[in-house]
């Protein structure tokens, strides 16, 4: 016989995630979630002291996956900064912006995640701009780089258009190619 495992608290953060990924924060509730998990609400309130304890640590998780978990994978992977850039470049296209466009549409209603996507915003930005004056770009150059490659990013999930993966992978080489010429 099979002894279920017990659920722990990434397990509620990475379905919450989930189901804002797909059916936006309203649907981000404890009873709901619960029963997609198939356990009582008790094993929720072991981890989170109510939903919008649930809420901030979900934040935080999607800050440490989509931002922490992803410089630290750039810088391990090695190269110049040229090479940094393209990994991230390659890394951020692969990602279908669901859960970045639903945490968005969160915000726009919600002034402690606007206030995290604004600072996780400027974290992704200092991170390139990093990146660009490494490569020798001036200062002013460099973070007008970055906010271009970023903006350009999180438009294509904001308009809701995307090519297909092969594609945005071939636009990745392209912006890289643009981006990292020195005129």
């Amino acid at each position: 016989m099979e002894i279920p495992q017990k659920l722990g608290r990434h397990d509620w953060l990475t379905m919450g995630l989930k189901v804002l990924a797909t059916s936006g924060i309203e649907a981000v509730r404890v009873e709901p979630l619960a029963k997609l998990m198939q356990v009582t609400k008790g094993s929720f309130y072991w981890h989170f002291k109510n939903r919008e304890d649930l809420l901030m640590a979900m934040l935080q998780e999607w800050e440490v996956r989509e931002t922490d978990d992803i410089i630290n994978q750039v810088e391990a992977s090695g190269g110049n900064a040229s090479a940094k850039l393209f990994n991230l470049f390659q890394i951020a296209f692969q990602d279908d912006g669901q859960l970045e466009k639903a945490i968005r549409n969160w915000a726009a209603n919600d002034t402690r995640s606007a206030a995290a996507i604004a600072r996780i915003d400027l974290r992704r930005i200092n991170y390139m701009q990093a990146l660009f004056l490494q490569m020798g770009f001036p200062t002013v150059e460099a973070m007008a780089r970055a906010r271009l490659a970023y903006y350009s990013w999180i438009g294509e999930f904001i308009v809701g258009v995307l090519p297909t993966r092969a594609e945005r992978l071939e636009e990745a080489k392209l912006y890289h190619a643009i981006l990292v010429r020195h005129d």
